[in-house]
């Protein structure tokens, strides 16, 4: 990859990434860093990454570099206690969007992750499969599951309205 491709890399990708990692831990400030980590690790690998594969490259680094990321906040928080997962949720709201922003936090990073790349950025499941490294097979269980869940944690319209 050449200068003028990793600037060209950056002017097409930073803000999909920017949303997809945003979209995960709801933090501008971390959310830029990993961004930013992302592109810092692209620039120092430029010279092995082929442009036509800048995309998965970005996304992957930034879903890994994520995973990380909460990987090493939860060991730091840690001796908090967990709550255990709620499987229902039965009180009134009035924000659909607020309470399903609380049941996709509630699913498995990577389930989050390939709901969010599906649903959210429009990505094929062909697409997913080579971001995230999992089979397309994978990706469609996985967004299966998360829909399933999201279903029984929201429960009944009669609810939310």
């Amino acid at each position: 990859m050449t200068v003028e491709e990793y600037n060209s890399a950056v002017d097409l990708f930073s803000d999909r990434v920017y949303r997809f990692v945003l979209k995960n831990i709801r933090d501008s400030h971390k959310a830029e860093d990993i961004v930013q980590d992302s592109y810092e690790k692209l620039w120092k690998n430029y010279d092995s990454v082929n442009f036509l594969k800048v995309r998965q490259y970005l996304f992957s680094t930034a879903y890994h570099t994520l995973i990380d990321r909460i990987r090493k906040e939860k060991r730091i928080s840690s001796t908090e206690d967990m709550k255990l997962m709620e499987r229902g949720h039965n009180s009134q709201f009035s924000d659909i969007k607020e309470i399903l922003n609380q049941a996709i936090e509630q699913l498995p990073e990577v389930q989050k992750m390939v709901l969010l790349l599906r649903d959210y950025e429009g990505y094929s499941y062909k697409e997913i499969a080579e971001l995230a490294a999992l089979t397309e097979s994978q990706v469609k269980v996985y967004i299966y599951r998360a829909r399933v869940f999201l279903k029984e944690y929201i429960g009944s319209i009669d609810v939310l309205v």
